[in-house]
């Protein structure tokens, strides 16, 4: 109890220089517990927008050719089809699986009863679509592969539709029960759940029922697959290339014409995500450890004054007969509350500022016009991350404050009298 009354008297002689020690202490302390929760909700909001699909896939999307070949002028339009589909089923079976089209109605009108939804988007999907792009379902199913190979006339209609349709009755109670999609008659058999960052929850149903009812042939809005046995970025590309060469040539486009077919190539986009992830990760603890050791020269560098000021102190309190381990004992302790205190009033504003963050900027969504994206989500750090860097910071305190005070505690009684 009488240390920690000499401590505290001593702080009070010294306020610029506690006030200073502390500041270094207390700011290393909020930054890098600011940056790590800066960069964590430009992370988190990274994962939950790629989230949305399947990494291990890919889309393809016709364009209009950029060059022109054999004969051919560009600007020709690249019209997907099915036996693109089979082609790409039968000719990349290593890699390629469960390939798919899709293929959309618009302008729809849905109704039930006096209760109608109108302007929708009907799009025809084969079973693979939930996985591949990861759909929630809020209650029933989705389209499946009978559904397809019987041309049945179901739907899979969005919460939002849902919520329209039903009233003020319960959604799940939709499921087999009839909807009018334009003039014909469908059975609902699921309810999927909205995509915050998407505008047009469409409705979903079979892509053979969908291009048998509007007549739309053999004609494939994209197709869409899964992929296997791919480890790396360069796997990735060759096969999005080979596929690339295979249909431009099935279409009399050039092999190498980017233009003419749009690959989405999921799979590379993860691996590059993962690793822009582990740069910003690396890059936010290297800031962090460096504004932790700018703290830490500050303390020491102060430590070191103090010890100077003081040693007439400490030179009168070893004539009246204090021991070497007294002085010692002193200086430690002193750099352990204040280092100890600071730091927990840095670690307080860190967490403050990041609730802050969440409360506010982590919660906005950028309307680009084609979707909404968040771009903060969860702009924080875990309680344990805090404690250990406030951990560390009093652990290189009380480093920082051993040097002087060894020193401190090994001057002679008369040599530190005789200093001015």
């Amino acid at each position: 109890m009488e240390l920690l009354k000499e401590i505290w008297s001593t702080a009070r002689r010294n306020k610029l220089r506690t006030s200073l020690t502390g500041f270094a202490v207390a700011w290393g302390i909020f930054m890098i517990i600011f940056l790590l929760g800066a960069g964590n909700g430009l992370i988190n909001a990274q994962v939950e927008h790629s989230s949305r699909y399947l990494s291990s896939s890919m889309v393809l999307f016709g364009g209009f050719t950029s060059k022109a070949y054999k004969g051919l002028r560009e600007g020709r339009y690249v019209r997907l089809d099915d036996r693109d589909i089979d082609y790409t089923n039968s000719h990349f079976e290593n890699h390629v699986r469960d390939a798919g089209g899709i293929q959309q109605h618009g302008g729809v009108h849905i109704s039930k009863g006096d209760k109608y939804v109108s302007g929708q988007t009907l799009s025809g999907v084969t079973a693979a679509d939930v996985r591949i792009n990861c759909r929630d379902m809020y209650c029933g199913r989705f389209v499946n592969e009978l559904d397809n190979r019987e041309c049945r006339k179901v739907v899979v209609l969005s919460e939002a539709q849902a919520k329209e349709l039903a009233g003020h009755g319960a959604i799940p109670a939709l499921v087999g029960q009839y909807v009018k999609v334009d003039a014909l008659v469908f059975k609902v058999v699921g309810v999927t759940k909205d995509n915050q960052q998407q505008q047009d929850n469409n409705a979903y149903t079979a892509y053979t029922t969908l291009k048998r009812i509007y007549g739309l042939g053999d004609a494939a809005w994209a197709i869409q697959f899964m992929v296997d046995h791919l480890e790396t970025e360069e796997q990735s590309e060759a096969l999005e290339q080979a596929v690339r060469t295979a249909i431009n040539l099935r279409h009399g486009a050039a092999p190498d014409d980017e233009a003419a077919l749009w690959v989405g190539n999921r799979f590379a986009q993860g691996l590059q995500m993962a690793q822009g992830i582990r740069i910003i990760r690396t890059a936010l603890w290297v800031i962090g450890i460096f504004t932790l050791l700018s703290g830490v020269v500050g303390v020491s560098n102060i430590m070191l004054i103090t010890v100077k000021e003081r040693t007439r102190e400490f030179g009168v309190r070893k004539a009246i007969g204090a021991k070497p381990w007294h002085i010692l004992r002193l200086i430690l302790v002193e750099s352990v509350i204040t280092t100890a205190f600071f730091g927990y009033v840095g670690m307080f504003c860190g967490v403050a500022a990041n609730a802050y963050m969440d409360a506010t900027i982590g919660r906005e969504v950028v309307d680009t016009g084609l979707f909404q994206a968040t771009m903060f989500l969860d702009p924080t750090v875990g309680i344990d991350v805090c404690l250990q860097a406030t951990f560390v910071i009093i652990l290189a305190g009380t480093l920082a404050g051993l040097m002087p005070a060894l020193k401190a505690a090994r001057v002679r009684p008369i040599e530190a009298l005789r200093r001015e």
